[in-house]
């Protein structure tokens, strides 16, 4: 795939609509490009993915997502067809992760006919709902495990501008619940009914002077934010009760058990444990992985990601890094966009990276 068919091949997969739900269409059309490359692609649900290079020799990964979030508002042109000018390509995912998609894919078959010769066996895999539950890894990270596809190492494509993340935070998703008193608002305050809201309030202010721990060398404080508040079910009644979801990024230690505790112990309120699937991850910056990434990208900076991704099932079974093409900041925002020379660099660096392993990996334990 020379760099004229990798830039169309990125520009198809951003007119191809994958909402996190609706990969379908993008796995099946790469699945194809795959085949017709005779890369024998084979698929897990919306999941796609294919191993080239001889049986037997460490098996490197690379990993990215096929899903996008929904269009943002404010869009000025229309997301799905992908407009290039002055060599940004404008599109509902060319940055995340269509970049790192197209790029991955490129660096595959490129690298297919030397994998021989490098002693390196290459998986390719391409996952759903990561922009939702990262429900597409979870499932594929297991099966592919079961089949004897253990990795020696995972490189997770996401936008950092080629700099290399070692470390990666997880996510504590608590809600908090406080009760009160359904009343009609014209008598509550006669009958002294305890208003949800107000106790939702004096929770959230006790919250804001929490201590969450000392911070992570790389990847800073523990945060803790509220985000979506719901209450109260009439205009005329005192709410019985008031909720608030909290989401927490969390390091690998205080534990997300101890900092539930930390929570429950200034609140009035009731706290739920919603979601604590979502582990923080990282690895030691001496690994040759971590090694080989800096090598293949001269003056790379290595630091901690505070967006949780597919690395987070991948750090079960071998250790991995986060690192592609494109901005962060870009993500998720109307008039998302990528450099063509972004993408080009990405899949440049992907190929040096995994020539760069070579010889470095030893075969994963069964």
């Amino acid at each position: 795939m020379n760099d004229e068919t990798l830039l169309r091949f990125h520009r198809r997969a951003v007119a191809t609509r994958s909402v996190s739900g609706e990969e379908d269409a993008l796995a099946a059309d790469i699945a194809a490009i795959l085949a017709n490359a005779g890369a024998a692609p084979d698929r897990l649900g919306k999941n796609v993915w294919a191993v080239v290079g001889p049986a037997g020799a460490p098996l490197l990964c690379l990993c990215t997502h096929l899903d996008t979030v929904p269009p943002a508002p404010g869009w000025t042109r229309d997301p799905l067809v992908p407009e290039v000018v002055a060599g940004r390509i404008y599109g509902l995912g060319s940055n995340d992760a269509k970049a790192s998609v197209a790029a991955m894919t490129a660096a595959t078959l490129r690298l297919a006919p030397d994998l021989d010769a490098l002693g390196l066996r290459l998986l390719l895999a391409l996952t759903a709902e990561e922009e939702t539950r990262c429900a597409g890894a979870e499932a594929l990270v297991p099966h592919l495990v079961a089949r004897g596809l253990r990795p020696a190492g995972v490189i997770v494509g996401e936008p950092t501008g080629l700099d290399v993340a070692v470390a990666q935070k997880g996510l504590l998703v608590l809600e908090l619940v406080a009760h009160g008193d359904a009343r009609h608002a014209a008598h509550g305050h006669a009958t002294g009914a305890r208003n949800a809201i107000h106790g939702l309030a004096r929770d959230l202010v006790a919250l804001a002077g929490l201590d969450l721990g000392p911070p992570h060398p790389t990847l800073g404080p523990v945060t803790l934010e509220p985000t979506i508040v719901r209450g109260g079910t009439a205009r005329n009644m005192v709410p019985a009760e008031a909720t608030c979801l909290l989401d927490v990024r969390v390091n690998p230690e205080p534990s997300p058990h101890v900092l539930t505790a930390r929570v429950r112990s200034v609140c009035e309120g009731e706290v739920r444990v919603v979601s604590d699937r979502l582990v923080p991850c990282e690895i030691d910056a001496g690994h040759p992985l971590v090694q080989a990434a800096l090598g293949a990208r001269p003056g790379a900076r290595t630091f901690g990601s505070r967006g949780v991704s597919d690395w987070v099932f991948w750090a079960k079974v071998a250790p991995a890094i986060k690192v592609g093409p494109g901005r962060s900041e870009r993500s998720h925002t109307a008039d998302e966009y990528v450099e063509e020379a972004e993408v080009l660099a990405g899949a440049r660096f992907y190929e040096e990276a995994v020539r760069r392993c070579a010889g470095r990996l030893e075969p994963a334990a069964a």
